[in-house]
């Protein structure tokens, strides 16, 4: 269908096409005042797009790692560490209430739970001096565990394979080395079926692990891995740093938050916890992790997001100064467009928009700049930035958003001006 020229929708795009022009051309005219202009304001929506994407980057790292090691287990260990390690007094009193679990604690889980599929034991890691013919490694954390503690945390296998149940059983000296490890003492060849000693005892190794990189910075590949019988003879046993832990899943999804309860319920009857007394062990959750990751780190986002909130506001507040400047340098050309017969809201449209056209501006190159910026940072982090399209439609709407406000007053001021007052303005 042909567009009638006497069509209202048709003279209203007309309108504001004009209107978009003049806007850009006075942009353009006065070139350097934009620019100063809209760095106020490309700097906030810059280091907010940046700001938010860091965050949800963050987040989204640190829920992929709890994903890594198993998304649905639990874990049972002797102190829940937000609870009872929040200050001095709480240590102490959690030192003396909760005692090291035990090898008869696990069979005692193992053999009640119903709601437990598979269920695991493992113990802290020691260090030790390894050692493979010239080659010596010091301080590498040795710890044990039972053979499906490897199943339940998806330990994923490059070479080789990880130790039996019977293994364990019979207290086998074999090991399951990190990626670091097994590079290092066998740089040219296959670890697997090699010899190693770990604290002066031979060991045969059976497997090595995939490369892990690091977690929050922190090295994911420097370990050995030794079954939980053996790690007990060798180290002298479970107590104190090197005491047991228990992991375990649910036989669903669904019954996850069931079985995590029927474990906290039969090691309070195992320990005899009287009812109205607290738990003298910590189980451990995804969900609380990523619960102490929120309270420990939610304030800090907010802060974080704040602060280039005010360079948004304050370029708002530079933009709405800049077009106060440009009316009053402007009145002799509103006078003259009065004159030609522009109505008020066509004077208040054209400052309005072109208010508006700065802030658009100045948001989209602050996108552009966080694009880059982004880039860079996740170069140098441990993770990476995810450019955030929720943090670039925010950024961009409330500076469209600041750009009306900041334009309202000097457009309203422009529209008022008496036509031959203008005029007469030198």
């Amino acid at each position: 269908m042909q567009l009638n020229a006497t069509d209202p929708c048709n003279n209203a795009a007309v309108k504001f096409i004009e209107t978009l022009k003049l806007a850009l051309a006075a942009v353009w005219a006065h070139k350097l005042r934009s620019a100063l202009t809209l760095l106020g304001m490309i700097i906030g929506v810059t280091a907010v797009v940046v700001v938010v994407s860091l965050i949800q980057g963050f987040n989204r790292y640190v829920d992929e790692k709890i994903a890594g090691i198993g998304a649905k287990s639990f874990t049972i260990q002797r102190f829940n560490i937000f609870e009872d390690f929040k200050d001095t007094d709480t240590i102490a009193a959690a030192t003396r209430r909760n005692k090291d679990l035990t090898l008869a604690d696990f069979d005692y889980l193992k053999a009640r739970a119903v709601l437990i599929d598979k269920l695991g034991a493992g113990a802290r890691p020691s260090r030790a001096h390894v050692k493979r013919a010239a080659q010596i490694l010091e301080d590498v954390p040795v710890d044990g565990m039972t053979a499906n503690v490897a199943e339940i945390n998806a330990v994923e296998i490059a070479d080789g394979r990880f130790f039996t149940e019977s293994e364990n059983q019979t207290a086998a000296r074999v090991a399951f080395l990190g990626a670091d490890v097994a590079s290092k003492l066998f740089p040219a060849r296959s670890a697997v079926n090699e010899e190693i000693t770990i604290g002066g005892l031979p060991y045969r190794v059976v497997g090595v692990a995939v490369v892990k990189g690091s977690m929050l910075g922190i090295p994911q590949d420097n370990f050995i891995n030794i079954p939980l019988k053996t790690y007990g003879n060798q180290f002298g046993g479970f107590t104190r740093n090197r005491s047991l832990y228990f992991i375990a899943t649910a036989k669903s999804d669904e019954l996850f938050n069931d079985a995590v309860e029927e474990a906290r319920q039969m090691m309070r009857v195992r320990r005899r916890v009287p009812a109205n007394e607290k738990d003298n062990f910590g189980v451990m959750t995804p969900d609380v992790i990523t619960g102490m990751r929120d309270r420990i780190f939610g304030s800090i986002f907010i802060v974080a997001i704040a602060v280039p909130a005010i360079a948004l506001v304050v370029g708002g507040i530079v933009i709405m100064n800049i077009m106060l400047v440009s009316v009053t340098e402007r009145t002799k050309e509103i006078g003259i467009r009065k004159a030609l017969g522009a109505r008020r809201s066509d004077i208040l449209k054209q400052f309005l928009v072109e208010a508006v056209t700065l802030s658009a501006i100045g948001g989209a190159t602050g996108v552009l700049l966080a694009w880059i910026v982004g880039r860079v940072l996740t170069a140098i982090f441990f993770f990476p930035m995810y450019l955030s399209v929720v943090a670039i439609i925010v950024a961009v709407t409330v500076s469209g958003g600041i750009g009306v406000l900041a334009g309202i007053i000097p457009a309203w001021k422009a529209a008022r001006l008496d036509p031959i007052e203008a005029l007469r303005s030198d």
